[in-house]
């Protein structure tokens, strides 16, 4: 348990980014969720709709470093790549 007056201020300010963090990272995996359901209804323009939804939250999510930029562009790639092949 944190002693001092600074480390229960740190504590508290700890608590409140996890509770924030947790809430947007929920938020990115359902929007992907969407883009998956999509891809395998099959229906290539309900899904290039979704990815398209999902490409600026996953963006806007990395960019406050919920999560790592290099996970975000490699969700976008494998969910784009997963498009592309339905298309064919």
């Amino acid at each position: 348990m944190a002693n001092s007056k600074q480390a229960r201020k740190r504590a508290r300010q700890a608590e409140g980014r996890r509770v924030l963090k947790a809430s947007q990272r929920s938020m990115v995996r359902t929007y992907v969720k969407n883009v998956i359901k999509a891809i395998n209804g099959g229906d290539h323009a309900q899904a290039m709709d979704a990815f398209k939804q999902a490409q600026p939250i996953i963006d806007r999510i990395a960019d406050k470093d919920v999560l790592s930029k290099k996970k975000a562009a490699r969700l976008k790639s494998r969910l784009n790549a997963r498009i592309k092949a339905l298309a064919a």
